[in-house]
């Protein structure tokens, strides 16, 4: 099975921006109970969605840069990028079901 990428602050640019198909990155700490809830959901996602949206996570705790950049202050946060710029954003644990449901309107 397909994992997420390692989104960093050095990789960030050319993994997430400069992306020609649209990225899903979870923000997420390893301290934090409901990012705990959210990853496995994001990895079955990778496999879902593979061919269509890059699957990513940034651990909020090893790169501030990109956490400060997108205003991230609650977490799990959940953004969707499409041509560089974020179009959507989810913040909290929710269903898979409610991930997939953005993610759709953004494949379509």
């Amino acid at each position: 099975m397909s994992k997420p990428i390692e989104f960093t602050d050095d990789n960030f640019s050319d993994e997430v921006e400069n992306s020609s198909e649209p990225v899903l990155v979870d923000f997420w700490a390893e301290w934090c109970g409901p990012c705990r809830m959210v990853g496995p959901i994001v990895e079955e996602l990778v496999g879902e969605y593979e061919g269509k949206v890059k699957i990513g996570k940034v651990n909020v705790d090893h790169n501030s840069e990109v956490s400060v950049k997108y205003g991230i202050r609650s977490i799990p946060t959940l953004l969707i990028f499409k041509d560089g710029e974020v179009v959507d954003q989810i913040i909290g644990a929710v269903p898979k079901n409610q991930i997939k449901k953005h993610l759709d309107a953004q494949v379509a």
